[in-house]
């Protein structure tokens, strides 16, 4: 078991994601993760906070891996908004948060999860800290399209898309994880 094993069918992100987890040549410090709803954005964004937090680059297992999966790593912050927008006032603590140095991983990571929630003032007050990256903090920007997020963020951002996952990965995964008879995981996937 790996970090990886609920970002189902998105082999090629994956592989981008976990490469630049292990090897610093490939890291930058924003992320924008795009794909329709049901592909596993808020997945493969919390699987790669995970992979940044490992010693062995995504186990599954230890400390790091597990609450940054869950949520609850000190150095993972995770914003959802059930709102219409992200407020400015909270991109504005993100940015003095993301200026603290790591406290116990290896990076600071802020995931955005609807990061197509931000109006074009909030986005331009998150633009200045993704121009001037503070050393060790990753931001992982999640939207269902590159079009939903500003073109200045956008192209600052190192982008990967997901797809939706084929209901055959899908049945695999709710078999495997979850104890599932075959016939009915493909009927749910």
């Amino acid at each position: 078991m790996t970090v990886w094993d609920d970002v189902v069918g998105q082999e090629a992100v994956v592989a981008t994601l976990r490469s630049a987890a292990e090897n610093p040549a490939e890291m930058t410090h924003a992320w924008l993760i795009t794909g329709p709803p049901g592909s596993g954005r808020s997945n493969a964004a919390r699987a790669f906070a995970a992979a940044l937090q490992c010693p062995d680059g995504g186990c599954g297992h230890c400390h790091a891996c597990t609450t940054a999966l869950a949520g609850t790593h000190a150095d993972v912050t995770i914003v959802a908004t059930e709102k219409v927008s992200i407020a400015i006032d909270e991109v504005r603590q993100l940015i003095q948060l993301a200026q603290r140095a790591p406290s116990e991983g290896r990076w600071r990571v802020i995931i955005v999860e609807d990061a197509d929630r931000m109006v074009e003032r909030t986005s331009n007050v998150l633009l200045k800290a993704i121009e001037e990256p503070p050393e060790r903090t990753v931001w992982l920007l999640c939207a269902p399209s590159p079009q939903d997020v500003v073109m200045t963020i956008r192209s600052r951002c190192r982008s990967v898309v997901l797809l939706i996952p084929s209901v055959e990965a899908v049945a695999r995964l709710l078999v495997e994880r979850d104890g599932v008879a075959p016939d009915v995981a493909e009927v749910i996937a």
